[in-house]
């Protein structure tokens, strides 16, 4: 007989969200997200190898006139919380093993080849959109942002939409 995997009540969780996106908002003056934590480590790379190309693309330099250390940013403490948070909610739960999630008809490699694709094009779809699924559309709808609700519309929207396509490679 097959063990049940045990999760957090979801509902609780999205309230804890909830609670957390505003205590974020309260503290920092600043919402949760991570690709601009993920842009922090990235530029900083870059200037740590090759400060003139840091300082030549225009992005970079804004972003290191506004940051002087991007390492500092307290977004790079809420991925670390975030990863740390991971393993002891996996201890707690006895689910801390590696294993990759998959469908029946799907082999290991494409599974990790369309997570590598699919989490490429996400990296690349929050910076055209200013902010990952946390940042654009949780704390813009947070604070009442139009734009971030169509940003939630969207990208769930889009998701749902693919799903139909996709599924067979999961079911």
């Amino acid at each position: 007989m097959e063990e049940k995997t045990k999760y957090m009540n979801p509902y609780l969780a999205g309230f804890l969200l909830g609670i957390l996106i505003v205590v974020a908002f309260y503290i920092s003056g600043d919402g949760l997200g991570a690709s601009g934590a993920v842009k922090s480590v990235v530029v900083s790379v870059i200037k740590g190898v090759s400060p003139d190309n840091a300082n030549s693309v225009p992005f970079m330099a804004a972003y290191n006139k506004s940051h002087p250390n991007p390492l500092k940013s307290w977004l790079i403490f809420e991925i670390i919380g975030v990863i740390l948070g991971a393993f002891v909610s996996g201890l707690i739960a006895d689910r801390l093993r590696f294993k990759i999630d998959k469908g029946p008809r799907i082999t290991n490699k494409v599974r990790l080849i369309a997570a590598l694709v699919g989490g490429f094009f996400f990296g690349i779809g929050s910076q055209f959109a200013r902010g990952c699924t946390s940042g654009a559309a949780l704390d813009g709808m947070a604070s009442y942002s139009v734009a971030g609700f169509l940003t939630f519309l969207v990208i769930f929207g889009t998701a749902y939409g693919l799903a139909y396509f996709f599924r067979k490679l999961w079911l």
